[in-house]
């Protein structure tokens, strides 16, 4: 069933596209979780480390993410941002707009709209990323720190690479 706000369109989550006076900086861990994963990557830690601006927006950090997997061919992704990484009461999709045409049920927020500092994220969060709905690759995304002043250089950027990027594809050779 359609949620419906009274306007005859689907309730959004919340988003802010820009986050005034911010110069926070994000470094996040994103620890792949689950996917179509090669079984020579089984029991390895698989996880990158990026730093971003609080004024930057979710859809900054897929790209981020993206990259920093090494992944070639896009999807649709979401962001789930309930109280953990599998609780889908907050959404940010990259097919919010889908909801304007009656599909699906839940709310969602626009990622290119969502800064990340309007997500009020702490020290010690968790929180889930999902990419590629038919493959399904899942990823919990942890807060490890949230410094007050940006450094030197373009953000996001990659601090941390841990294991090898598992091909997007384990069935195509890239």
């Amino acid at each position: 069933m359609t949620k419906n706000n009274g306007s005859g369109q689907k309730p959004r989550a919340k988003s802010n596209k820009s986050v005034k006076g911010s110069d926070k900086v994000y470094t996040l861990a994103v620890y792949v979780i689950g996917g179509p994963v090669a079984k020579e990557f089984d029991e390895k830690e698989i996880s990158r480390t990026i730093q971003i601006r609080g004024t930057q927006t979710l859809e900054n950090l897929h790209c981020a993410i993206f990259c920093a997997f090494d992944r070639w061919e896009e999807h649709l992704y979401e962001f789930i941002l309930g109280k953990g990484p599998d609780d889908r009461s907050a959404i940010y999709s990259s097919h919010a707009y889908l909801a304007d045409w009656g599909y699906g049920d839940e709310e969602m927020g626009d990622v290119a709209d969502t800064a990340i500092d309007s997500l009020g994220l702490k020290v010690d969060r968790a929180f889930g990323y999902r990419f590629d709905f038919g493959d399904e690759w899942v990823h919990q995304i942890n807060v490890v720190a949230i410094n007050e002043e940006a450094g030197e250089g373009k953000y996001p950027k990659i601090i941390k690479r841990v294991g090898k990027s598992p091909p997007q594809y384990p069935d195509i050779e890239e």
